[in-house]
């Protein structure tokens, strides 16, 4: 169950960040425009990258030796830092939601969310790597618990994000929101960032 609670917060602190994908979820929920098609896109993507990720590193971690695993945490720790002093810079909150109506056709609609899903780089640091290389030295089951809490984290920000984006909407132009979301985010990461760092100092 922790290990379901850990994937559940990871996956969350990954993911709660308005970029391109989530402002386009946001936008289609405040035109009411095929919301489930697209919260559906969305989650199951991240649902398959996710284990992507996960079992890619649990198959090749058989042929890890210490200087790769030393390796990968180090480059484990860099992604870290820098998204914990990304979270801590100065960013944009004021964000203008296109909500537009136009008559979109539900193919258009579904080739679009797909591109905003694999066409974005951050889609597969996030998933196939973080979360893969985080949970590479978990027990089998403990890595699949991981990924489920992190796909639940998934499903239920998306959706959540597409059906009430008329009231988040409000608040994700809100610099105070963003502070408290952002802090939330910083303390957890650099949790994480110093537990690699000490079990990377334990490889030595």
């Amino acid at each position: 169950m922790e290990y379901l609670i850990l994937g559940f917060l990871t996956g969350l602190s990954l993911i709660l960040a308005i970029g391109a994908q989530n402002v386009f979820v946001i936008e289609q929920g405040l035109k009411k425009q095929y919301i489930f098609l697209v919260c559906v896109v969305c989650s199951i993507s991240d649902f398959l990258l996710i284990f992507l990720g996960i079992f890619l590193f649990h198959f090749f971690y058989q042929y890890f030796n210490l200087f790769i695993e030393i390796f990968l945490n180090i480059l484990l720790i860099i992604f870290l830092i820098h998204f914990v002093y990304s979270k801590i810079k100065f960013f944009q909150t004021n964000i203008n939601f296109n909500s537009d109506i136009k008559d979109y056709k539900k193919t258009e609609i579904f080739l679009k969310t797909l591109g905003f899903t694999y066409l974005n780089a951050h889609v597969y640091s996030d998933t196939v790597f973080f979360l893969g290389n985080f949970s590479k030295n978990f027990l089998l089951n403990e890595k699949i618990y991981f990924g489920v809490g992190a796909s639940i984290a998934s499903f239920l920000f998306f959706f959540g994000l597409g059906y009430l984006s008329t009231y988040f909407s409000k608040y994700a132009q809100s610099k105070k929101t963003w502070k408290y979301i952002n802090l939330f985010i910083i303390i957890f990461m650099s949790v994480l960032t110093i537990y690699i760092i000490k079990e990377t100092l334990y490889l030595y």
